[in-house]
């Protein structure tokens, strides 16, 4: 009994010793994987810290996490959102990637690219992102199919109401939890509680300030009333209400900014997470900005100058500061060299990693040009002077407002600036197609059975008139007529057997419309039978009035039905074979889920 008593004791200790060894080995091959967050802030301009001077807004927290890092004080971004997530993710400048603009599928990067969560997660990192995603909705583009294990937000460029909005979660429509900017930093911090003993990367695509201009009351009470000393420049025309909830929102992004924070500190993995801070493009609206020209779309100073701290207390010295140029394209090379990873992607990147200039190993870094492009209009930043899209030549470091052309005073300067403009757009802008984006829109993935097809992608025809100017969050409404239709061109990848919800709204004095979903010989038609008649939502939210975005209604899903879909290009249409009433459907959204192939 003895004999068999230590012999079971002796296998007992060999076991936890294994374990404790493999635990130990576990352990340390995550202290050597640094987690990442990645926090990035639509239409925030650099002046809209009080770290950078702006008195009339309260940023502490983030005033912390720069004061516990370093500030890239020249880091340059696109002139809008798209193409700077565009070039985060790939390393790319955005005409490589395809990515034209910010809506009408013009937002999607094409799909030989490589992403950084997909490098990431080859690398054994858990991957997730919360928040406002912008490069594409359907599979192959949506989050999930590029990298992103856990998604939750909304993949179009802007929404039409910030409070408990319709969101999704991996593909599912779903109902947000609260002000979004909240909501998606609950979450983003139950993801890191839940993975702290792991690798994690998380992307915190903040949709504020954009508008509509909405911030809970605590936020806005101080703003309300706020005389706002500091003011955009005589020659900026600046709404001060649109301005003041605009700080507003800046002020609650600050606020989730200190939440997040202090969850790392209380998880003790501050020290091993890199924090990156930063914005899309300039300020969506003239205000206080240090005086420099431009705003979001313009690719002078002012547009494409954004805020960037990243903090990383294991590696990168508190409170240093460079005011090298560096930008967007930058930041994925940076990371991953950071991280150890290397990158599995065909195409070469144009940026450049930043890591011995964030670790105090830069020695002899040489000067460097940056380019900034949207829509035709290129612009040259070099460390001191930056070439307008027009040709003028200005010296930043002395005149940021770019008041004064100096190429007659510099003329080797603009010669330089000026060739490598040219250069820029016949070899890179060349590679973006002219004219209007033609790509269809996918359906079907190998590894994701759902495909959301908004409004937005949809082209209507006849009476239907489109519920606001700008498409992203629109619905379809005034569909009076059965010779109206609402199509999308469509490339379906996978084929089978689709089920089809639409998210609708009808009135009680509406109901009996038929609908019908086809697609060449497929079609499935259902009756609408039950009413959904919600109001209007948004404007009692919003701050300052709204300049595009539609307001939005409660639509709910209604089974259309089967349809089986061949695999290839051609239209989905959307018709109504009866409107009884005075008006057949409101249509925000078709959903098809794969049942079969």
């Amino acid at each position: 009994m003895n004999q068999m008593t230590n012999t079971f004791r002796t296998t007992l200790c060999v076991w936890l010793g294994c374990l404790i060894y493999l635990n130990a080995q576990t352990l340390s091959a995550h202290a050597d994987k640094p987690n990442v967050i990645v926090i990035l802030t639509d239409d925030q301009g650099w002046g809209d810290l009080s770290v950078h001077g702006n008195t009339n807004i309260s940023t502490p927290n983030i005033d912390r996490l720069a004061s516990q890092g370093m500030a890239l004080d020249r880091f340059y971004v696109c002139p809008i959102c798209s193409p700077t997530r565009a070039e985060f993710m790939t390393g790319r400048y955005n005409p490589r990637t395809g990515v034209k603009s910010a809506s009408r599928g013009e937002e999607r990067m094409d799909l030989d690219e490589t992403t950084i969560f997909e490098d990431f997660k080859s690398a054994g990192y858990h991957t997730a992102a919360f928040g406002k995603w912008h490069n594409g909705m359907q599979p192959p583009y949506h989050p999930n199919a590029r990298g992103v294990d856990e998604y939750y937000g909304f993949c179009s460029g802007h929404w039409g109401d910030y409070y408990s909005p319709m969101l999704e979660h991996n593909g599912k429509i779903v109902t947000g939890d609260g002000f979004v900017i909240d909501d998606f930093t609950n979450r983003a911090m139950h993801y890191i509680e839940g993975h702290k003993e792991e690798s994690f990367f998380v992307y915190l695509p903040y949709c504020t300030p954009h508008s509509p201009m909405q911030v809970p009351d605590q936020w806005w009470k101080k703003f309300e009333s706020h005389n706002l000393p500091l003011r955009a420049r005589k020659d900026q025309s600046e709404t001060v209400s649109h301005a003041r909830a605009a700080l507003a929102m800046c002020e609650n992004i600050d606020w989730n900014v200190g939440r997040l924070m202090k969850k790392l500190d209380d998880l003790k993995i501050a020290d091993n997470t890199i924090v990156i801070y930063f914005s899309d493009n300039g300020p969506n609206g003239y205000r206080w900005n240090a005086d420099m020209k431009g705003k979001k779309g313009a690719v002078d100073e002012g547009g494409v100058r954004s805020p960037f701290f990243i903090r990383w207390p294991e590696k990168i010295k508190a409170g240093s500061k460079t005011d090298t140029i560096a930008g967007s394209i930058d930041l994925k090379p940076t990371l991953l060299d950071l991280a150890g990873i290397t990158d599995t992607g065909a195409l070469a990147m144009d940026g450049v990693s930043l890591k011995p200039l964030l670790c105090n190993d830069a020695r002899n870094w040489p000067d460097r040009l940056y380019i900034n492009h949207f829509k035709g209009k290129t612009s040259v930043r070099s460390p001191r002077f930056r070439l307008g899209y027009k040709g003028g030549l200005f010296d930043i470091q002395n005149d940021p407002g770019q008041r004064t052309d100096v190429r007659d005073k510099f003329p080797q300067v603009y010669a330089e600036l000026t060739a490598a403009g040219k250069k820029f757009d016949k070899e890179v802008v060349s590679e973006l197609p002219e004219g209007q984006d033609e790509r269809p829109f996918t359906v079907g993935h190998p590894d994701l059975a759902f495909t959301q097809l908004p409004a937005r992608d949809a082209i209507a025809t006849g009476n239907i008139q489109r519920s606001g100017r700008a498409p992203n969050c629109s619905f379809f409404t005034n569909w009076v007529s059965k010779k109206d239709t609402i199509s999308w061109n469509a490339d379906v990848q996978i084929e089978g057997a689709y089920q089809v919800q639409v998210y609708y709204t009808c009135s009680e004095d509406d109901l009996g419309t038929v609908l019908k979903l086809s697609c060449g010989d497929s079609a499935t038609t259902r009756e609408v039978t039950v009413a959904n008649a919600p109001p209007l939502v948004g404007a009692e939210s919003d701050r300052s009035p709204r300049r595009s975005e539609s307001f939005v209604k409660a639509f709910v899903p209604m089974d259309l039905g089967v349809i089986r879909l061949k695999k290839g290009q051609k239209p989905l249409v959307l018709s109504a074979l009866k409107i009884p009433g005075k008006q057949s459907i409101e249509m925000r959204l078709i959903m098809l889920n794969r049942i079969s192939e």
